[in-house]
């Protein structure tokens, strides 16, 4: 399903075949309605319905919009195989309408020859609407190491349309009735349990899999959770105790628009959904892994935080396990590289394109670490992590990967996809390289000994210094009674790992030498006292 409810964009020649395009409040405009997997149609395409939806709900006579139907027209798009219809549309739009509209028109169209554009699926296990662990995984269709050997499990053809079934980024060990001492020392050998992977028919190395995010929809437990674990996060030198968020996801909209998280354990807070998968990726070809392998190996060297090739625990055990044949260059999901991977980019949400290198044939795609919500720079280690439903559609740009410099992109010609992401009240914080004399941060005592930095109190030209600056300012504004915008004052673990779901470390300035500065954005939307729907509105 698409956000709200609606049904996925046409990819086939059906009856009643609807297609779906954003409508903003505005008075008159043209929207286009991309049919993707349609030959150019023999003769006008007829439009036999118009209604529109918001929230999942048909919105006809509500007395909030009307909607003028005027000729329609269609017009070829410049990407292969597609189709733009476009109708010119009259809106009339209330005050309440906040949120982004779509438009559903119901086509029936009279084309060409039938579409082979299919809809595929990725299955998993679940016992209790739980998956089972990745290792367990009798369908087969679940790896934790990059490496070219893993077989593929599904074969898909460029305009298909694939729902993958997913796992959190933990391997599921985490429930609604887990304790922080939980929490103290999960197994990271299973991270990152990844679906796949997808073999696309035609696809070769030296081309683009180009990924268009058409749907994220939590997993059938409709739970998540935000952990800190103890070694682990940006500020794992400060927070050194284990603790957890658990937070119950929305099945509906309960405001007709929106879907949030829920926690117990942050009464107050909610979260609306803005669902994209933390690890999305590709296979890496055998260059590609001795190239990550040595330059990861001589970080290591030199004390770098670094994850190395881990056999125990590895799936397929067969390949990557202890008497596996690839174990010492099964690489670890946890580090992003040339594949994508474990990126944790927040932006890649439904309507953008992913746009990853092929380093071998068939590409490989697997998807994983889906997160139903996450501020930039995740903090904390963790968004609010949850096991997923996610659908793609796949496509090749054929011997693109060299231009694009063989390194992941993402675009899209989705209006409106980062304002959706965008709060409408925040407070922010600013970060300059400072510190109290007498420490070295974590991050930075691989690469600088002691008697160094110790008695600084300021650094030079310090992007990390500034983001940790930032974020303890953020963290004291959340916890100090006369600062705090929640509805009470949080504790600073608490503060973290709300910072870490609904905070935006962001880069403001690299010229201002030696002061760098990284703000971070507190979403105020998030707290219910704001009003009745979460927004900050109580109308």
């Amino acid at each position: 399903m698409l956000p709200f409810g609606l049904p996925h964009p046409v990819h086939a020649s059906q009856p009643g075949a609807a297609a779906y395009a954003p409508l903003s409040p505005v008075t008159t405009s043209w929207k286009p309605l991309v049919l993707t997997g349609l030959r150019a149609p023999q003769k006008p395409l007829r439009l036999v319905q118009v209604a529109v939806a918001e929230g999942g709900q048909k919105w006809p006579g509500s007395g909030r919009l009307t909607i003028r139907q005027g000729e329609r027209k269609a017009r070829t798009n410049p990407l292969p195989g597609k189709w733009v219809a476009q109708l010119p549309v009259r809106v009339c739009a209330g005050s309440h309408m906040k949120n982004q509209a779509f438009l559903a028109a119901a086509l029936l169209a009279a084309v060409a020859g039938p579409s082979f554009a299919k809809n595929l699926r990725i299955p998993i296990t679940r016992i209790n609407k739980v998956p089972v662990k990745c290792a367990d995984e009798a369908l087969g269709t679940c790896h934790n190491r990059w490496h070219p050997g893993i077989d593929s499990v599904l074969d898909a053809s460029p305009g298909d349309i694939v729902t993958f079934e997913t796992r959190d980024a933990f391997d599921n060990p985490f429930n609604r009735d887990t304790t922080p001492a939980d929490v103290a020392a999960p197994n990271l050998n299973l991270i990152h349990p990844l679906t796949g992977p997808l073999h696309v028919n035609g696809a070769q190395r030296g081309d683009v899999l180009a990924v268009t995010m058409i749907d994220v929809q939590p997993g059938p437990d409709f739970f998540g959770y935000t952990v800190a674990v103890p070694g682990f996060g940006f500020l794992r030198d400060v927070f050194t105790e284990p603790a957890i968020v658990h937070w119950e996801l929305d099945r509906v909209a309960k405001n007709g628009r929106t879907r949030f998280a829920t926690s117990k354990d942050l009464p107050g807070v909610r979260v609306p959904l803005h669902g994209f998968a933390g690890t999305i990726g590709v296979e890496l070809g055998e260059p590609e892994i001795e190239r990550a392998f040595l330059r990861e190996e001589q970080l290591r060297a030199v004390q770098g935080f670094v994850l190395p090739p881990e056999p125990r625990d590895a799936v397929p055990a067969k390949l990557c396990g202890p008497s596996g044949p690839a174990r010492e260059r099964c690489l670890r999901t946890i580090p992003p590289r040339e594949n994508g991977g474990n990126t944790d980019v927040k932006q890649m949400v439904i309507g953008t394109t992913l746009l990853f290198p092929c380093f071998i044939d068939g590409c490989g795609l697997s998807i994983g670490d889906v997160h139903w919500a996450q501020g930039d720079g995740e903090v904390s280690g963790t968004a609010i992590e949850m096991n997923a439903i996610v659908t793609v559609k796949v496509e090749v740009r054929k011997n693109l990967a060299a231009k694009y410099g063989n390194w992941p992109r993402l675009e899209s010609n989705r209006s409106g996809v980062l304002r959706e992401l965008e709060p409408d009240d925040f407070v922010a914080t600013m970060g300059i390289p400072v510190k109290p004399a007498g420490i070295v941060i974590q991050p930075e005592k691989w690469f600088h000994s002691d008697p160094e930095l110790t008695p600084l109190t300021n650094q030079s030209e310090d992007v990390t210094l500034a983001a940790r600056d930032a974020l303890l300012k953020m963290i004291n504004l959340l916890t100090e009674p006369s600062t705090s915008p929640a509805p009470k004052p949080l504790t600073r673990v608490q503060a973290y790992l709300l910072c870490s779901v609904a905070c935006d470390l962001r880069i403001s300035n690299l010229v201002d030498v030696p002061n760098y500065v990284v703000s971070d954005f507190l979403h105020l939307d998030v707290f219910e006292k704001r009003g009745g729907d979460g927004t900050g509105n109580d109308d």
